[in-house]
């Protein structure tokens, strides 16, 4: 079905996992602007296809509003990648309706914008987490049992950039200015530090003594 445009008042209902939905903070929502939003289908006895379509859809920073039902904010590149999926639900033998939603009411918009803010919130977390209990403890681990290596230095370097390949995807995502980003963005910058002083020991240890 092609894309359609809904005006106010033909938002979906609200669903009940909303109703005690978890929020880092209650603020006003942005001004009023467009959404698009996917209602999709398909095969239920593949649980490959269902899983394939939300990987692609949290990818792009989807918001779930319900099983199968999908919002997203009304942008160019947004757009793309919501065709991109619907071309990904016919391969998989389902089929999907896509549409626009423009003056939706304040109480949907607001459902909205809390959930990606507590979405974005929780990828921040998660990222903070990963460089405290991960990485620091790793470069305190190898520092313990004294292997000052370069190899160890370059897999640790390796596990930094995957962490700052995660905070900018999560930051292109971030459209609600959710909270947790400058926490996130300054662990990122303490796992560099104490792998800067890692390296020097490193060259210290070899290199440095030849």
């Amino acid at each position: 079905m092609d894309c359609g445009t809904v005006r106010a008042g033909s938002v979906p209902d609200k669903p009940d996992n909303l109703s005690g939905m978890a929020t880092t903070r209650r603020t006003k929502a942005p001004a009023k602007g467009a959404w698009l939003l996917l209602i999709y289908k398909v095969p239920s006895d593949s649980s490959r296809a269902r899983v394939a379509v939300w990987r692609e859809l949290k990818r792009l920073g989807g918001f779930y509003v319900q099983q199968a039902v999908c919002v997203l904010p009304d942008r160019d590149e947004l757009r793309t990648g919501m065709e991109k999926v619907r071309e990904k639900v016919a391969e998989l033998g389902g089929s999907s309706v896509f549409l626009t939603l423009t003056d939706v009411d304040d109480d949907a918009r607001e459902q909205f914008v809390e959930g990606f803010r507590t979405q974005s919130a929780k990828e921040y977390a998660e990222i903070v987490e990963e460089c405290d209990t991960k990485f620091v403890k790793e470069i305190e681990f190898e520092r313990f049992r004294e292997n000052y290596t370069f190899e160890e230095a370059e897999e640790i370097r390796q596990d930094l950039e995957k962490l700052r390949r995660w905070l900018a995807k999560v930051e292109g995502r971030d459209w609600m200015d959710a909270e947790g980003k400058d926490l996130a963005r300054t662990k990122v910058a303490d796992c560099e530090r104490l792998l800067e002083e890692f390296e020097a020991d490193v060259y210290d240890r070899t290199e440095g003594k030849v």
